[in-house]
């Protein structure tokens, strides 16, 4: 470097010393604290404290637009709040998995509902496909997967609906003591004569979960495979007939309010005389179709799509959402 260029850029390191000096010791330190909460896309909140989705009858390899399905809730997770989804069977297709180990798993579900707002617990039950094979793999997936939660063929789930918001617990008010109580069931041995005992047990402990239910419950919804009322082909079949002969006066008897299945391949709200309100989630795949005009049906359609719910003490709103995130239907059961 030539004398002049080193005295020039000398010189202009030291104006810029000058400069920069005094506006740095203007500049008091600062750390800045960041919550994940701060830096990832917030859901659109409203007033419900719980919030969950209904998916049955999807194990089908992506196939049968189970993508677009499972693209369509990632992105209505991302917009709205969502605490779980609960699958009403089918999950695997055609025989259920052979072990915890089997390929469907990813396949047919850790491949196919990547969204990040679909990384949150999932209440399975089983469906008639599950039961082709090891339905206990299912159970032990639990201790594998962060997401997916069966701790048994059948179990229940006492649900609290205070808000996790930090508004609310900030201030000075106690948080709600309700809750939801979720009974999850087993419902496909129900229809072989030869597990008649296994069935009878599992409809003592059904009576006895909704007996013992806490007094915090608000709700009693009772989710299965197979419906108990349907508009979609079995409508007369004998899974349905079977159903009805059992559980309509245990859920009588117990004020049970909702009833959630899947086993139709289709969306559907049904409201028979002397029963609970029937929701049918199981277009996550393959659809059957529905017939228009029978009484007992405030909605069906055959439309690839899952159910939306939002529950607070009172309230109980209910969205069927198709797989182009249009709202097919929207209805608010009340106390």
């Amino acid at each position: 470097m030539e004398r002049r260029d080193f005295v020039k850029n000398t010189a202009l390191a030291a104006i810029g010393a000058t400069i920069i000096g005094p506006l740095g010791a203007l500049a008091e330190p600062r750390i800045t604290h960041f919550d994940s909460s701060d830096l990832s896309p917030s859901a659109l909140k409203d007033d419900f404290p719980l919030h969950f989705m209904a998916l049955g009858d999807w194990g089908r390899n992506g196939e049968y637009d189970q993508s677009q399905v499972a693209t369509q809730m990632g992105l209505w997770g991302a917009s709205h709040p969502n605490n779980f989804v609960i699958s009403v069977g089918d999950n695997f297709y055609p025989k259920g998995v052979v072990s915890e180990e089997d390929p469907l798993w990813h396949y047919s579900f850790e491949n196919i509902y990547t969204a990040h707002s679909l990384q949150c617990d999932w209440y399975p039950v089983l469906g008639n496909h599950d039961w082709h094979t090891d339905v206990d793999a299912q159970v032990r997936y639990s201790k594998i997967s962060r997401r997916w939660d069966m701790p048994a063929r059948y179990y229940s789930k006492e649900i609290s609906l205070h808000s996790d918001d930090k508004e609310i617990k900030t201030n000075d008010k106690p948080k709600s003591k309700d809750k939801v109580l979720f009974v999850m069931m087993d419902t496909d041995p129900f229809l072989h004569e030869d597990k008649a005992d296994y069935v009878e047990k599992e409809v003592t402990w059904l009576k006895e979960t909704l007996a013992n239910a806490s007094a915090d419950v608000k709700w009693k919804i009772v989710i299965g495979h197979h419906p108990c009322y349907t508009v979609g082909p079995r409508i007369t079949n004998y899974d349905t007939i079977t159903m009805r002969k059992t559980l309509p006066q245990i859920f009588a008897d117990h004020k049970v309010d909702i009833y959630l299945s899947g086993h139709e391949h289709s969306l559907q709200h049904l409201k028979p005389d002397n029963f609970c309100h029937q929701f049918i989630s199981g277009a996550g795949s393959e659809l059957t179709k529905v017939t228009a005009g029978i009484p007992y049906s405030k909605f069906e359609a055959s439309e690839h799509g899952f159910m939306y719910f939002s529950v607070d003490a009172n309230r109980l709103n209910v969205k069927a959402i198709n797989y182009s995130g249009t709202v097919l239907y929207e209805t608010e059961l009340t106390k």
